[in-house]
Formats: C-alpha cells, sequence, structure tokens
C-alpha cells in the first residue's frame, strides 16, 4: 500500500471511530427514537456519502416495512410507500437477516424498480443491513448510489454494519422505553388512557388554548345502569364490555383526540381544537352509536348499553383544567338527571355551583 492509500484507510478509520463514539453517547443521553435515529443517518451521509439513504421498519400491526427515514431525491414519495419482507433488496435483506452488497442493480433479479419509477430517480448500487436486535430483524438500512454514482464497496458494507449494530439497541430501548410509558398512562382493562393520564393531558391542552387561543372541549360519559350488567352476567362479562366501549369510543375520534377511562364505568374524552358545536355534535353521535350497537355478540350475548353524556368547553365553561373536569361532571349529572341515555351542555363558568354534588 502506498503512503497515499494508507493515509486514506487511516483517516477513514479515524473517521468511523469517531462516529461510532458519537453514536454509542447518544445512546447513554436520550431514548428518544427519532433523535438517536437521525444522529446515525447523519454519521452514514458523512462517513459513507451515498446519494440516497433510508431506514425501513416493520410495522408492527401489519408486518410491512415503511420508510422511517429517507433522505435524497424522490425520497418524499418514498415515504408514502411501503413494501413486504422479501420484496426488492431491502425486503430480502429483511426476510433473511443478511446483508447484501449489490454493485450493479440491473444483474439482480431481487431487485424492485418500482420505488424507481415512484421517485424518477435511477438506482445503480445498493448496499442493505438489517437491523437485528435479540436475535429479531426490526428494519433495514439502505444506502443508494455512492458518491459520484460509485459502487459501494466492502469497506462500506463493514462500516454500514457496525452503524447498524448501534441502530438496532436504539431501536429496541427506544421501544422498550416507549410501552414502559405507556403502561404507565394506560388502563390495563379497556386499552384508553387513565385518568392520571387525563390530568396531565387536560393541563397540557389548556396551556395550548391559552397561548394559541383556539378552544378545547372535555366530553364526561357515565355507562347507564351498568351495574345491572355485573349483577345479571358476572364481572368478567362487565369487564369485556368495557373493552368493547373504550374501542367504540375510540373509533369515534379523530387521531389527535384522546379517550381515557376515569374510573369505573366513566370515561372521558377530550377533543383538541374544539370547540362547544362540534364537542356536542361528537357528543350526540356518540350517545346515538350506542343506542344502535350490541355488546357482547361474540359471546352469545346481546347486551344493550346507553350513556349519559356531559360536554364542557374552555373557555366557556371553565377557567382552568380542574373546572374544567368540573364543569364536564356536572353536566354529565345533569343528563342523567333529565332521565339518561342524554346529551347535556354545562353552564357558563360564572353560573357553576360551587360544591361539587356526590354521585
Amino acid at each position: 500500500m502506498n503512503p497515499a492509500d494508507l493515509l486514506a484507510a487511516m483517516t477513514r478509520t479515524v473517521e468511523q471511530l469517531a462516529a461510532y463514539n458519537d453514536i454509542a453517547k447518544a445512546l447513554t443521553s436520550t431514548l428518544e427514537l427519532r433523535e438517536v435515529l437521525n444522529l446515525m443517518m447523519e454519521k452514514v451521509r458523512s462517513l459513507l456519502r451515498p446519494r440516497n439513504w433510508s431506514l425501513l421498519l416493520q410495522d408492527e400491526r401489519t408486518g410491512k416495512l415503511y420508510f422511517e427515514i429517507a433522505v435524497g431525491e424522490g425520497a418524499e414519495v418514498l415515504k408514502g410507500l411501503q413494501l413486504a419482507p422479501g420484496e426488492g433488496i431491502a425486503g430480502t435483506v429483511f426476510s433473511t437477516g443478511t446483508a447484501r452488497l449489490v454493485e450493479d442493480v440491473t444483474r439482480d433479479p431481487t431487485f424492485a424498480s418500482r420505488f424507481d419509477n415512484a421517485s424518477a430517480f435511477r438506482t445503480r448500487s445498493i448496499v442493505a443491513v438489517p437491523l437485528i436486535a435479540r436475535g429479531r430483524v426490526l428494519g433495514v438500512i439502505e444506502l443508494v448510489n455512492g458518491a459520484t454514482d460509485r459502487p459501494f464497496t466492502q469497506d462500506d458494507l463493514m462500516a454500514l454494519t457496525a452503524i447498524s449494530d448501534f441502530a438496532a439497541i436504539a431501536i429496541e430501548n427506544a421501544r422498550n422505553f416507549r410501552r414502559v410509558q405507556e403502561l404507565t398512562i394506560t388502563d390495563e382493562h379497556t386499552g384508553v388512557y387513565n385518568a392520571r393520564h387525563l390530568r396531565a393531558q387536560l393541563e397540557h391542552e389548556v396551556r395550548r388554548s391559552q397561548r394559541f387561543h383556539h378552544p378545547v372541549s372535555l366530553i364526561f360519559l357515565d355507562l347507564d345502569r351498568f351495574k345491572s350488567i355485573n349483577d345479571q352476567h358476572g364481572h368478567l362479562v362487565g369487564s369485556a364490555v368495557l373493552k368493547e366501549v373504550g374501542e367504540l369510543l375510540v373509533s369515534c375520534c379523530r387521531q389527535l383526540d384522546y379517550v381515557f377511562r376515569y374510573g369505573g364505568d366513566e370515561f372521558a374524552l377530550l377533543l383538541v381544537e374544539t370547540g362547544t358545536d362540534g364537542a356536542m355534535t361528537s357528543a350526540t353521535r356518540i350517545r346515538d352509536t350506542f343506542r344502535n350497537r350490541r355488546f357482547q355478540e361474540a359471546a352469545g350475548l346481546d347486551l344493550q348499553v346507553t350513556a349519559s353524556l356531559g360536554v364542557a368547553t374552555y373557555p366557556e365553561h371553565a377557567l382552568s383544567s380542574v373546572d374544567l373536569v368540573r364543569a364536564a361532571d356536572f353536566a354529565m349529572y345533569a343528563a342523567k338527571a333529565r332521565g339518561r341515555d342524554d346529551v347535556c351542555l354545562a353552564v357558563p363558568h360564572a353560573d357553576m355551583p360551587m360544591m361539587p354534588r356526590k354521585k
């Protein structure tokens, strides 16, 4: 090896070690998945200088691969696409758990041209490595076309493999951390958020409402005569009905809204950037959905459950998050007092009774 080649090799080794050190620091400084992955992909860019590069992860629900990160020409198009395990070079790497270095994709029968067709990009060379944690493949890092469209080399493959080991650890740790967080804010019986998270999220949304001057609404919902279901069919059936209720409420909401189990057979819905009219429309639709729904049909039962709902909006009916809960709660009991299976709107905050009423 001549001196120039030796110097280039040493420089590359020093750059790789520095990149690995930065990635290791990131792993110990944060459990935010996006932050760690962005750093890793930045190191990929600076070390290997690909024209395009992407990180694909498996959707745990559908099993398909999606582009968590895509950088380069046509990247925005790729972010809307998915591929099945075994499809294309990246899909093959995922399904086999084996890295691939393809110097000329036109000679590789597994290459899937539909992504080039969608992004108006021409792929020449690919290096792709699996992200493996605890023996399970989580996704793939894929580089497309080297600098000045040169083919990738074995050195590129070795460097990317080392980075992928760090990435897999980061993804696994971040997902485990997220699952632990979800356990602390999720009701174990219904799968919706719990009352602890309601208090925190409501306070957050009220502060946002104050800052950006948009309303936020809260719906309190109580199942009518739910005790009779437990008495007649047992608590196991009652718990199963509550789970169905949680699923029903989630299906009635937008993605940006929140559903909580407040306690017992009481639920709450936090409607972001929604005024009184929109909240009343949502509450009425939920009441009607209950009227038309039968529960526990899969278990051979045909149970009807109705609900009483109270609606309150910040700042029309309350000037704080605590008062908004109180206003929606009063409105819900007003609906019960009117005969149940009804929707009632809170009174303006100036007219709200000072003493809470017992259930």
